[in-house]
């Protein structure tokens, strides 16, 4: 083959790459559950972007232009909603200038429209501190919320990339099987938990204990959002005399002294679980976020 004839060769074989790669489907994902969650039903046919990690605390994000420039190529944008990205995520939306995923499109899913939230405020004051309207976001430790979301999304990316249509339904009832499975064998697991007392940093356990039937004594923040105070911390150690807990739980990304400062006082064990996919090695995709969790409780219950 001439050098010419090589050449043309060549450049039709970049430009079939250059346009597959701009033909996939590019997912945004505000939060690692649902990037882990985006990549298990699109297997291979996506682009999936995870805006955050779990050493970060979502709700206190910058609007960076590398966010920006993500949501700008974007077909689809996958967060949990009810106000927990509220500080960012409207700006890198607006400032994308992208319509295909804008708040109320076909290219956005709100994670929280498909699961029932729980602790709704009965008022909305500041002075109560970061209280979310609609409820409590911190949808994903239950593991059926993600199932829900799961059928949720596995539609949406139907609808969205209707060639890859069979392909996504497909993905989506082979990981419900397994995902109903792993629920199944987690619960058996869990049942030494049911009623285990634990004090936890912020309010981010609610649906994990809502599941497990873990029984919170206290938070360490005196209100959501606002960081433990040596006063607060105080009386909390009062309650632990007479109530002692399990575990003082915290996410990777939460300050660890106060918890350090509960467990050297009382011999409470300190407890970091993942809080998200990635918070730990073993917490690599969703099935290890909920292996790591639950071995972590049950290490600490016998």
């Amino acid at each position: 083959m001439d050098q010419k004839r090589l050449l043309v060769l060549t450049s039709l074989l970049c430009l079939g790459v250059v346009t597959n790669a701009q033909a996939a489907l590019r997912v945004f994902a505000c939060e690692p559950e649902w990037g882990a969650l985006a990549t298990e039903l699109t297997g291979g046919k996506a682009v999936v972007y995870t805006a955050t990690t779990a050493q970060q605390d979502v709700h206190h994000i910058q609007a960076r232009p590398s966010l920006i420039a993500q949501a700008r190529r974007a077909d689809l944008v996958v967060c949990t909603g009810a106000e927990l990205e509220v500080g960012w995520l409207p700006l890198v939306l607006r400032r994308a200038g992208n319509p295909r995923i804008q708040v109320g499109t076909r290219g956005f899913l709100a994670a929280t429209d498909y699961v029932t939230l729980l602790e709704k405020p009965q008022r909305i004051d500041r002075a109560d501190g970061d209280v979310h309207a609609a409820g409590n976001p911190h949808i994903q430790l239950d593991p059926r919320n993600i199932q829900r979301v799961a059928a949720a999304l596995g539609q949406r990316l139907g609808e969205i990339d209707a060639g890859n249509g069979e392909f996504y339904r497909q993905r989506l009832e082979d990981f419900t099987r397994r995902w109903q499975a792993a629920i199944q064998r987690w619960q058996r697991q869990a049942a030494p938990l049911r009623g285990m007392p634990v004090v936890v940093y912020h309010r981010g356990w609610t649906y994990l204990n809502h599941w497990l039937g873990l029984k919170q004594l206290a938070e360490l923040e005196p209100l959501p959002g606002v960081a433990p105070t040596s006063s607060h911390l105080a009386g909390i150690l009062e309650t632990l005399k007479t109530r002692p807990a399990k575990a003082i739980i915290r996410a990777p990304y939460q300050d660890p002294r106060p918890v350090q400062w509960l467990h050297g006082h009382t011999g409470i064990a300190a407890l970091e679980l993942p809080f998200t996919v990635g918070g730990n090695a073993q917490a690599d995709d969703l099935f290890g976020l909920f292996d790591s969790t639950l071995q972590l409780l049950l290490g600490v219950a016998r």
